[in-house]
């Protein structure tokens, strides 16, 4: 499918890349937003939407998915569609513009802005050949509520962040929560893991370290346990278990970005202070991009958005300024404009 032609297309659909499909409605551009995932909010969705956000100005604390749901909420003022679904595999270039091509469609437009983030990123699958077909119905490697859950026996496999974070998160939701990881040397901040040493302390959570997923126990078509093996001393374990959840990171990749004459470093973008890539038309801002002084902070990411959309604006039409003026008198907003 070929889509209209937009004045700005945006690349991720993150907190970055929601701010800067406001801010080209604002602007008064034409706006779109394509995106690998399912669903908006990248790694805010994807790996913690029930954290808590502390250093978003104006959000003495802020639910990630809450965060997700406002920016959407900002930006759906100005009509700009968001593709999900929509891996780019190349940049083209056309008679007067440019066209960002996905695995199934086509989107013409005159501008890009880069808010990848951390790339097109897939959550790693459990290794064992038995958990395949469970994927989607027993298995689930993305979660978003925990309520989901409720009385149900869960099984988290991994040691990182998001597997200690819904481990706590799941306590007194879920019938029984136990941890399983091949080593006891874990990879999430130390207040998390001590809260679920405690609870598993406490006769809560299970936690079996040096072990891993040998088997799966099913009942007709409902999973109702795992075979756990132990890699020290080659024994197994059965428990009881109705969910899986394997919280085992994130493969990233920036994939074709690197093909389109951009200076990348490390899998980031090297932007000036305009965020200009060195090719004309072509912005970038946010977590995929990289200059002296770099934050990768949600902050930083937003100022970001709206300095690539601005010169972007500025880029197509010389004629308006780059800066839009205050927005509390803009006349889209319904105010006296300056």
């Amino acid at each position: 499918m070929t889509h209209e032609v937009q004045d700005v297309t945006i690349i991720g659909a993150g907190p970055a890349g929601l701010f800067a499909l406001f801010y080209a409605g604002m602007r008064g551009a034409s706006a779109q937003i394509v995106d690998a995932l399912n669903e908006p909010g990248g790694q805010l969705t994807a790996l913690y939407p029930e954290k808590n956000i502390f250093d978003v100005a104006g959000f003495p604390k802020v639910l990630a998915k809450d965060l997700v749901r406002n920016l959407i909420t900002q930006a759906e003022q100005f009509s700009g569609p968001i593709h999900c679904n929509q891996r780019v595999v190349a940049l083209e270039q056309e008679e007067g513009h440019l066209a960002l091509v996905t695995e199934t469609d086509r989107f013409p437009t005159r501008t890009v802005v880069i808010a990848a983030g951390i790339g097109a990123f897939a959550p790693r699958r459990l290794p064992q050949a038995c958990a395949e077909p469970w994927y989607g119905r027993a298995i689930f490697d993305r979660v978003s509520t925990p309520a989901d859950f409720a009385g149900k026996r869960v099984v988290i496999v991994g040691g990182g962040d998001s597997a200690f974070d819904w481990a706590h998160q799941l306590q007194g939701v879920a019938a029984s929560v136990a941890l399983v990881h091949r080593s006891d040397r874990f990879r999430a901040h130390a207040a998390t893991v001590q809260a679920v040493q405690a609870s598993a302390a406490a006769g809560g959570t299970a936690i079996y370290t040096f072990h891993e997923l040998h088997d799966i126990h099913a009942s007709g078509d409902q999973l109702v346990g795992l075979e756990l093996k132990d890699i020290k001393a080659k024994t197994t374990t059965r428990i009881d278990a109705d969910v899986v959840l394997p919280m085992l990171g994130f493969v990233s990749d920036i994939g074709p970005l690197m093909s389109w004459g951009l200076t990348v470093v490390n899998d980031e973008i090297v932007v000036n202070s305009q965020m200009e890539t060195g090719r004309a038309g072509v912005y970038a801002a946010g977590d995929v991009t990289t200059y002296p002084g770099k934050l990768k902070l949600i902050a930083t990411g937003f100022a970001e958005a709206s300095v690539a959309v601005n010169q972007a604006y500025h880029w197509l039409y010389p004629e308006k300024k780059v800066s839009p003026g205050h927005s509390s008198n803009l006349a889209v907003f319904g105010q006296k404009d300056d």
